[in-house]
């Protein structure tokens, strides 16, 4: 499938070629790093696990139409944590282009060399949140692309952790509703996360949690132009995920009574 972004260098393309084929080459590696750390180190486990891999993988079986993973935003690891409730490890070597290219800050994930290295590895392409605009335009356009070619994507639509805890519908970053714009036929596939003990935002969810995912597909559209259709776009996918996590709290309050 050919990227219609045309604003994205071919110098900038090969880069991203090389980074997904090194990615590739260490994922039986990384993979099962990762995976271990989180289910070993942390002692997390999923619940709703293999329901949302189901629904991911029919999803992703429906369609070859490009696919946007839009999440709440908790913790810093929350990228892991999300592939880690779609696939295993084992799938992801088998099905790699699902597995999610995210938008970390820069400031946290690729400040130093080894951080940038293992964000090469782990599908990264770091952003810095209120830099430059030429710089931010061209992480953006960096994802495009790569919808474009057939690679999911992973972005938090809020621009950052939410410093309540909830989701903040009126925090919509407008970046989100422009890759959703400039992709045609982009699919967006919301999904909420979260621990039983996660009750704010923190670097790392508790060890030993219990977290719960859930998925929703959305189809958002709207008929507005430029930066106000962006908005539009982010702030519906926000209301959604503010949906999510409502269901989520009213279960969870039904399971305590």
């Amino acid at each position: 499938m050919e990227s219609g972004n045309p604003r994205l260098s071919p110098r900038a393309r090969r880069e991203l070629a090389v980074q997904r084929a090194v990615a590739l080459a260490l994922a039986p590696i990384s993979n099962f790093v990762v995976t271990g750390l989180l289910r070993g180190w942390l002692r997390l486990r999923v619940e709703g696990a293999e329901a949302a891999r189901r629904t991911y993988r029919a999803l992703l079986a429906e369609s070859d139409a490009p696919l946007l993973i839009c999440a709440n935003h908790l913790t810093l690891i929350d990228s892991a944590l999300i592939a880690w409730a779609l696939g295993s490890p084992g799938w992801y070597l088998r099905h790699f282009s699902a597995l999610p290219w995210n938008v970390p800050e820069q400031t946290n994930f690729a400040s130093t060399r080894t951080q940038r290295v293992l964000a090469y590895v782990l599908k990264c392409v770091p952003v810095t949140r209120g830099g430059d605009r030429a710089d931010i335009a061209q992480t953006l356009s960096r994802i495009t692309h790569l919808l474009g070619s057939g690679e999911v994507g992973l972005i938090f639509p809020e621009g950052g952790r939410t410093r309540t805890g909830r989701v903040e519908v009126d925090q919509a970053a407008y970046g989100v509703g422009r890759i959703v714009k400039e992709v045609p036929r982009c699919r967006v596939l919301c999904c909420y996360l979260r621990g039983d003990l996660q009750t704010g935002y923190s670097d790392l969810p508790a060890r030993g949690d219990r977290l719960r995912v859930a998925l929703a597909p959305l189809e958002p559209k709207t008929d507005l132009r430029g930066l106000r259709g962006s908005r539009d776009i982010a702030r519906q996918i926000t209301s959604k995920l503010a949906e999510m996590e409502a269901t989520h709290f009213a279960r969870a309050e039904g399971v305590h009574r």
